[in-house]
């Protein structure tokens, strides 16, 4: 299974949720990029400092998305709809693969909040936050691409 998260410049949320997949299932295939990434970014330090707390190892260099990218996942995961928007808008054939996590996880829209600037507080939230979705996202895919739902190509 190849899983890609994504958000704005790679530096937070989707370092942050590509780390704690790759943490809790190690077999799967897992990169993140961004909408509008500067190529060669470490992640942020905040970002660093909380997978460190919470025992999760990283080792980031930020990278935009990119055609290869999003034809190399199986899903997408983005942060806000915005960005699904950006991704369903600049790579039309990648519908079917493309949610909102928390799209994914609770069938609804909703933005994981960006802590870029904020306080290490802030990014605890966002890792507090992005640990339960990817666990429920885990429990749905369980029983590997069985477990990603259908969808139609207007719900971008």
């Amino acid at each position: 299974m190849n899983i890609l998260f994504v958000c704005t410049g790679n530096t937070c949320r989707s370092p942050m949720a590509e780390a704690i997949m790759k943490y809790k299932k190690q077999e799967w295939n897992v990169r993140s990029a961004g909408i509008y990434a500067a190529a060669g970014s470490p992640a942020a330090a905040h970002a660093i400092q909380v997978l460190q707390e919470n025992g999760i190892p990283t080792e980031h260099v930020s990278q935009g998305i990119s055609p290869e990218i999003v034809k190399w996942a199986d899903v997408v995961f983005t942060m806000t709809h915005s960005h699904k928007q950006a991704v369903s808008s600049a790579f039309p054939d990648s519908q079917d693969k493309l949610w909102t996590l928390k799209e994914f996880v609770h069938e609804k829209q909703g933005d994981i909040i960006d802590p870029y600037g904020g306080s290490l507080e802030d990014y605890r939230q966002t890792y507090k936050e992005l640990d339960e979705l990817i666990t429920h996202v885990l429990k749905k895919m369980q029983n590997g691409a069985e477990g990603i739902p259908e969808r139609g190509h207007d719900e971008a």
